[in-house]
């Protein structure tokens, strides 16, 4: 009988992990617990993804907020600091703006409009247009802000940003002026120290900062970087990719991510024989149609994986192939055929990019794919599972 079932996501349910567990042992225990109560079959090419936040939570790579501030203060002194672009978030960004108004006197704070890096809107785009602001050249002021879009607060979180985060630098003892630009030598009309927290774009940013005048210029992954009085970090990644754990202390993005997903690996080879891939996984890459939620607030979708899972899909597109190729097949004839035609695309191992068969196909790296998936499988909340088994995600339409 030919195999009925494709792509099959499984979450894998595991005990609360804390500091100094051994993660890799028990991540390959729960995956083996699981095949027998399911029951499925171990396979080779099947996916164990991870969540990073076990992981950092495994590792103890955490935060406070005046360890922060004092990694803040060390790079700008009694400066005013302009913060630049922050996504609009309480988990991802308020216990690093605490941290990060410690360390200051005063800040600037820019924010993006009108929404976010990752789709958070601070105003409706209708009501932008028929107030006549052209977010790429208009800078305003928090008073004309007000004055123009008065107290939006966000749709899912009923936040209002402008004046949460204002109260958070505060509290947090540092004065404060908000403004809202889109253009980052803005700031350089306020200050020249300058630390961005954009995430994807942090690069450019930096850039046109530097060429324009600025004098001091970090990002967040250049915050937290080191060990601050025995604290977590992330060498890579500094501040970016971390959550609120408390009201005063971040989890920070995992560390030595590679070592992780090698030893799951050589367990589960030890112990049934066979070459499962492995990966971490942070937030999935994908939007929401509704709040205009682009997902992807970590650096990366995944900070360590095997070397299976480099690369993209190299597929085709059946649907061309039935209505064009073979369009005059039909049942069997045309079962066969595309079979046929997969075979051979796989055993001569060609690239087909920029062919018109695989035009509608998915141009994604892997890992971005399947962290989603299993992003998506685990989700944010209680359901507690933090292990993903992923299983006939690289088989096709031969698979028998």
């Amino acid at each position: 009988m030919s195999k009925m079932v494709g792509t099959i996501s499984r979450g894998v349910r595991a005990p609360i992990i804390r500091e100094g567990d051994n993660l890799s042992e028990i991540v390959v225990d729960c995956v083996l617990e699981a095949a027998k109560s399911e029951p499925f079959e171990i396979r080779d090419k099947d996916v164990i993804a991870v969540t990073e936040a076990v992981v950092a939570r495994a590792q103890g790579n955490y935060a406070s907020v005046e360890q922060i501030a004092k990694d803040v203060h060390e790079k700008f002194g009694d400066d005013t600091v302009g913060v630049l672009f922050p996504i609009l978030s309480r988990n991802r960004f308020s216990i690093c703006l605490k941290g990060v108004a410690k360390g200051c006197k005063k800040i600037v704070l820019m924010l993006s409009y009108p929404s976010d890096e990752v789709g958070n809107h601070l105003v409706d785009l209708d009501v932008m247009d028929e107030k006549g602001v052209n977010p790429w050249t208009d800078v305003l002021s928090e008073e004309k802000y007000r004055e123009l879009f008065g107290y939006e607060k966000h749709v899912f979180t009923g936040v209002d940003y402008v004046d949460y985060y204002k109260n958070v630098i505060r509290e947090s003892g540092a004065e404060v002026e908000i403004i809202f630009a889109n253009n980052p030598k803005a700031i350089l009309d306020y200050t020249t120290s300058i630390l961005t927290c954009d995430i994807h774009s942090r690069e450019r940013t930096k850039r046109i900062l530097n060429a324009n005048g600025a004098k001091k210029v970090y990002a967040l992954d250049d915050v937290m970087t080191h060990s601050i009085d025995g604290s977590g970090y992330n060498d890579k990644y500094g501040l970016l990719g971390s959550n609120k754990a408390t009201e005063d202390t971040v989890k920070l993005f995992p560390i030595r991510c590679e070592e992780m997903v090698d030893s799951i690996h050589r367990s589960i080879l030890e112990k049934t024989g066979r070459h499962v891939e492995v990966m971490i996984y942070g937030d999935g890459a994908f939007k929401d149609p509704v709040g205009k939620i682009w997902e992807l607030a970590d650096p990366v979708v995944s900070p360590a994986y095997t070397e299976g899972l480099n690369g993209t899909p190299n597929e085709v597109k059946l649907k061309y192939l039935a209505d064009n190729d073979f369009a005059d097949l039909s049942g069997d004839e045309l079962k066969a055929a595309i079979k046929n035609y997969i075979q051979e695309k796989d055993e001569k191992a060609e690239n087909l990019k920029g062919t018109m068969v695989t035009q509608g196909t998915t141009p994604r790296r892997l890992t971005d794919l399947l962290g989603s998936l299993a992003d998506l499988t685990s989700g944010s909340g209680d359901k507690g599972t933090p292990i993903i088994y992923i299983q006939g995600y690289f088989d096709n339409y031969t698979k028998e």
